[in-house]
């Protein structure tokens, strides 16, 4: 009797880990952090971790889409950057009203650039993205001439505003977290997003049209890099050559950390904003403490193995523990 108890406790254990993972590792972080630095546990910080969270979350939030159809998107990074070029260099007399909504839209033409060959040449995902990566990545060098991009004051003046109190990077995530999260857990769209991710050839036998999904995902995960481009451009004063480089690393890192498959068919956006956060506490946290430079691409190395180990090994663990658990309930 006392081996089937210990052998449910740790089975519970296991399982309260596997599920928790992002979360404890949360807890430590904060605790190591509190302690290497007074300045760490405090509101203002906090606050500015939320700030610098927002647009690898909005980032993220796109990117949660197109995990959850087992897909994935290498060029965020250089759809930030071509935003970046075409509001700096083409539109930067233009209002932020209108500004806003072109570069959007570009984001928009970027992921259904993606989704184009994704969908009706049936070029793998992963082939596609880095492709275009490199390609978008080109063409915004070619427009920038490899120079620095500056911003109208009116961008930068968006970075610093705040309404009722609140920074204005922290209502635009808010509203696309939002809006995401009414996407998926409430609407048929959303639902069909998890039909195709758990099983695409069923969900097609359904009636669910999966190209038109798969195409609607990779455009808005295109919008989502636009606007977390926006948001990152109003908090520096110039974009350089590497404005985005390597984005994709910590945004894969928040989705996966927050829960959502690298498989498909599973995760949200709720735990995506968890996991922005977490990474970004990371990143001040070594700030805090005054850390080598770095080991900031180390540490994040680390994370993203991490979140990807236990994605990868939760559902065998699982199947392991449960019929582990089934052999002891026959005896």
């Amino acid at each position: 009797m006392s081996a089937v108890s210990a052998g449910g406790g740790n089975r519970s254990t296991t399982l309260f880990v596997l599920r928790n993972a992002p979360v404890l590792l949360f807890i430590v972080l904060l605790a190591c952090f509190g302690l290497m630095s007074d300045r760490f546990l405090t509101v203002t910080n906090f606050v500015n971790i939320v700030i610098q969270a927002a647009h690898i979350g909005i980032i993220a939030i796109g990117m949660t889409f197109v995990l959850l159809i087992g897909g994935i998107d290498l060029s965020i990074g250089a759809n930030m950057y071509i935003v970046a070029a075409v509001l700096g260099l083409f539109l930067k007399d233009l209002p932020l009203a209108i500004s806003f909504p072109l570069v959007t839209l570009i984001g928009l033409a970027f992921g259904a650039v993606n989704a184009w060959f994704i969908t009706r040449l049936r070029v793998a995902a992963f082939i596609t993205t880095l492709s275009t990566l490199f390609i978008g990545r080109g063409i915004a060098l070619y427009f920038s001439g490899n120079k620095m991009v500056g911003f109208s004051p009116e961008v930068l003046a968006l970075g610093r505003a705040s309404y009722f109190g609140v920074p204005s990077a922290i209502w635009g995530f808010a509203i696309v977290f939002i809006a995401a999260y009414v996407t998926l857990s409430q609407t048929t769209f959303g639902r069909q997003i998890y039909a195709v991710g758990a099983d695409p050839d069923a969900a097609g036998k359904a009636g669910i049209d999966v190209r038109r999904i798969v195409f609607s995902v990779y455009c808005i995960a295109g919008v989502c890099a636009a606007i977390g481009g926006l948001i990152s451009l109003s908090q520096v004063a110039v974009a350089s050559s590497t404005f985005g480089f390597q984005k994709e690393f910590p945004v894969i890192a928040a989705t996966v950390l927050g829960g959502t498959s690298l498989f498909g068919g599973r995760g949200g956006v709720l735990g995506t904003v968890f996991g922005a956060v977490l990474i970004q506490t990371v990143e001040n946290g070594l700030v805090m403490t005054n850390a080598d430079p770095y080991l900031y691409p180390l540490v994040i190395s680390i994370i993203i193995f991490i979140a990807v180990f236990i994605d990868s090994s939760r559902n065998s663990i699982l199947e392991r523990l449960e019929r582990r658990q089934i052999r002891v309930e026959r005896v």
